[in-house]
């Protein structure tokens, strides 16, 4: 299944799977969209499944997003399993 993003200011929400299909262009857009703006919110409600390779691009945002010091933040259901994963290689 294919991932849509929506963007309504700097909240993206998305629709859809994180694996093996789609974990490339996903940290890729969302690593161009960090650099280019001054936070990032992404809304994971409507996501249906987050795989290992989906769970690394989250991780690789992340670390970006503290290297450049952008405020970074995931929400919707499941954002507490994402967040302690992310915390955990802190």
């Amino acid at each position: 299944m294919a991932l849509k993003i929506l963007r309504n200011d700097n909240t993206f929400t998305l629709e859809g799977q994180i694996d093996a299909t789609t974990a490339s262009s996903f940290q890729t857009h969302f690593n161009i969209t960090l650099n280019t703006l001054e936070n990032l919110t992404i809304d994971i409600n409507k996501v249906t499944q987050i795989d290992a390779k989906g769970m690394n691009a989250f991780k690789v945002i992340y670390n970006n997003a503290k290297s450049w010091d952008k405020p970074f933040v995931i929400v919707g259901l499941g954002c507490k399993d994402i967040y302690e994963e992310l915390l955990s290689i802190a």
